[in-house]
């Protein structure tokens, strides 16, 4: 998951698939996020720790779904984190840690797409998590690709050719499960703008998979 990198100005983690084992609690127990952001600020490396255990999953499952490529997922996750670590102290607790963590993902996700694609990269038509044998094989069925588990792939794989945008409010809409409030608060867009986005990305999507479907 989240790698750790030699930072000396970030404590980050050794974070793994499978997770990490459970950080001691802070003493007292701290669950509220934007008090764990103020004693990040103050130099509290294990509210940091706390905050990487709770969401680093997250983060890195919405940044795979954006980039459709794990290692480039890795590698943005864990600029996410650092961004956090360095700019804990901002949070002020008006919108939900979630949102404001999200937002910070979304944009450096999105930056790292364009990078990617000025360097030429095209989209990967396979991710690694599809197999050899996967949903582009001339025989492929819906009732094939249920019995080799290749369905979430397959959709991974739609997902990954709408345009980033569209793909970004999808993603947190129908995977993330935020709110449009949540997801106009995460991108900076106006309600309206945002049901429209993902309005056009689902019927994007549905007309990617049709094709699987017939």
């Amino acid at each position: 998951m989240v790698r750790a990198v030699p930072r000396p100005e970030a404590p980050f983690l050794p974070v793994s698939n499978p997770p990490l084992v459970a950080v001691p609690p802070l003493a007292p127990p701290v669950n509220d996020e934007a008090e764990l952001c103020r004693r990040i600020g103050a130099g509290d490396d294990r509210a940091f720790e706390l905050l990487v255990e709770r969401y680093q999953h997250r983060i890195y499952a919405f940044c795979a779904r954006l980039l459709n490529d794990r290692a480039e997922a890795e590698d943005v996750a864990q600029e996410v984190f650092l961004t956090l670590y360095r700019n804990a102290g901002d949070f002020r607790g008006e919108s939900s840690f979630a949102t404001w963590l999200y937002r910070i993902a979304k944009n450096q996700a999105l930056n790292r797409i364009k990078y990617l694609d000025r360097r030429g990269r095209k989209q990967r038509a396979r991710d690694e998590l599809a197999t050899a044998d996967g949903p582009d094989a001339p025989e492929s069925r819906p009732d094939a690709l249920a019995e080799g588990g290749q369905t979430a792939a397959l959709v991974q794989e739609a997902i990954g050719e709408l345009e980033a945008e569209h793909r970004a409010v999808l993603v947190l809409r129908d995977l993330e499960d935020l709110s449009y409030e949540e997801i106009s608060a995460a991108t900076g867009l106006p309600i309206g703008t945002v049901k429209s986005r993902i309005h056009r990305g689902r019927s994007a999507l549905a007309a990617r998979l049709a094709r699987f479907f017939r």
